[in-house]
């Protein structure tokens, strides 16, 4: 990726960082290899890359699918870097055509996002429940399903056309309002109805995920009334999954649901949808927050060894209003009130980088999230939990140029005792997000 956000390569290997050049001239941490080094130490570089290069391709050749995750620190041990992820969200009802996933306008955001280091999207093709006791899963989403799976098909060879893996994400929208994790149909009868058609819908969208060339897959969101039972439900769609889709597989769990789910480890990652609330109380202080974001590192780093799997953060996110952290599920269009405060979504996600960005068992995330046309206002209003042309954005950029513990270390014969890995997110916020009119009250 070239100044001014044009992609050089589309190759996730060109993209290594040297930290064994640190010294003037040559390559700094947040330098891509490796067209600048100074002549003393370009030799040496020059065989480094060409063996850094082949082990990588050697164990990265082909699609991100062709490897499992056996182990916590599998993703760090595989060498492909932390996931640094965006959440792209679907605009395709039919008062806005061409705007949503596969179009011109979603090229555009993609290109953006490259510019800004990303190198994984997770995409979420919904289908509908009427009820939460309904039992049938529609495929159709404010439009045909013929015309989103072409989308998405569409969607994932742009992304990858920019170097950037995709996440697909069958997601399910409970037309007259409720939380999926509270689906209920009531009976035996209904739960099996349910599950039939369920994995009939997860199915078709892993067929899809296959023939589109998508990296990974999730099997379900947040589904916290029937992940921690039905075992054997479990199994078979996993494994006719499994079948047909050759890629890496998670889970979204709620947060408060990751310790519950009875399946984990037919999986790769433990999925978590982390929307933590790191304060119990209004106006907390940034040192409660990383208080409370540190706090979950723990249960997170045990469970992670346990199940021998990495964690990723398949969603995570802040709106961008005043105590963000407190209550950070809340959602958007149910807000009246409103104070808006875009410093306050970046501390809380900046606390959460700064407890988890160093952990080895800990591969990446996905920010809930940009939508296909980077200029549609439709979709959310400007608190929600986007961060695009917000203070956030310019966080996320920092961050994903910084080194993490889960990236591989290239060069590590060039200096025999490493230099710590800058995180240069922790800390300044203060200085950059939290100055004089930052907040606005909206009615």
């Amino acid at each position: 990726m070239q100044a001014g956000g044009k992609v050089a390569s589309p190759r996730w290997w060109s993209e290594l960082r040297c930290r064994g050049a640190l010294r003037r001239g040559e390559v700094s941490y947040t330098s891509r290899v490796v067209v600048r080094l100074q002549a003393r130490t370009r030799s040496r570089c020059r065989f480094g890359i060409a063996l850094a290069i082949g082990v990588l391709v050697a164990a990265g050749s082909g699609s991100a699918s062709a490897q499992t995750l056996r182990s916590d620190e599998a993703w760090a041990e595989l060498g492909r870097g932390g996931i640094h992820g965006i959440t792209v969200g679907p605009i395709e009802s039919s008062q806005f055509p061409g705007r949503g996933y596969g179009t011109p306008v979603s090229a555009r955001l993609l290109d953006q996002l490259a510019a800004m280091g990303v190198n994984w999207i997770s995409i979420t093709p919904f289908g509908r429940l009427w009820a939460l006791d309904d039992t049938r899963v529609l495929m159709d989403f404010e439009a045909p399903y013929d015309s989103n799976r072409e989308g998405v098909r569409e969607m994932v060879a742009q992304a990858h056309a920019r170097g950037i893996r995709v996440l697909l994400i069958p997601h399910l929208w409970v037309e007259t309002g409720g939380w999926r994790g509270r689906v209920d149909p009531g009976s035996p009868e209904g739960w099996s109805a349910y599950q039939h058609s369920y994995s009939d819908f997860v199915l078709a969208w892993a067929r899809d995920a296959a023939e589109a060339g998508a990296d990974a897959l999730s099997v379900g969101v947040e589904m916290k009334s029937l992940s921690y039972r039905f075992g054997a439900f479990w199994e078979q769609l996993i494994g006719d999954v499994r079948a047909v889709f050759p890629g890496l597989l998670t889970y979204s769990a709620n947060w408060d649901e990751v310790d519950d789910v009875v399946f984990w480890e037919q999986l790769d990652f433990i999925g978590v949808n982390a929307f933590y609330p790191l304060a119990n109380h209004p106006g907390a202080s940034d040192a409660e927050y990383l208080e409370g974001a540190r706090a979950r590192v723990p249960e997170l780093r045990e469970l992670s060894h346990e199940l021998k799997r990495p964690v990723l953060f398949v969603e995570i996110g802040y709106t961008t209003r005043q105590d963000a952290a407190v209550e950070p599920w809340l959602w958007p269009d149910d807000m009246q009130h409103v104070v808006i405060d875009e410093g306050e979504q970046a501390r809380a996600m900046s606390a959460l980088f700064e407890a988890f960005l160093p952990e080895r068992f800990f591969a990446g995330f996905f920010v809930w999230r940009y939508y296909a046309d980077l200029d549609d206002v439709s979709q959310e209003a400007i608190w929600g939990f986007s961060p695009h042309a917000k203070r956030a954005e310019r966080l996320l950029t920092e961050v994903f140029h910084a080194r993490w513990g889960v990236d591989p270390e290239p060069f590590p014969w060039l200096h025999p005792a490493p230099v710590p890995p800058p995180y240069p997110y922790a800390g300044f916020l203060p200085e950059l997000f939290r100055g004089p009119g930052s907040s606005l009250t909206i009615p």
